[in-house]
């Protein structure tokens, strides 16, 4: 089953890391995640079900979107993206 990590900016609203959720896209899985933790998704996804501009996914190191597929070993990493100058 996928395992699904959140940084410390994340924390406040994120169950702690890891954890595990079923699903066979890096959306399945969140879904899973936040059905559990409704306040996460809010601060991950708009209104409109896309992933907010500061927030990153990783599948196994490389940089995903929520459509990628995700094998039962992935390990989802979701990050706050930081920017500035």
């Amino acid at each position: 089953m996928p395992q699904v990590l959140f940084t410390a900016h994340l924390r406040r609203w994120a169950p702690p890391s890891p954890v595990e959720a079923a699903g066979d896209t890096v959306a399945a899985a969140l879904d899973q995640v936040f059905a559990q933790h409704p306040l996460l998704e809010t601060y991950v996804l708009d209104d409109q079900r896309r992933l907010r501009r500061h927030i990153a996914l990783f599948v196994d190191g490389e940089r995903a979107r929520l459509a990628d597929p995700v094998g039962p070993d992935a390990r989802i990493a979701v990050l706050q993206a930081l920017s500035g100058g």
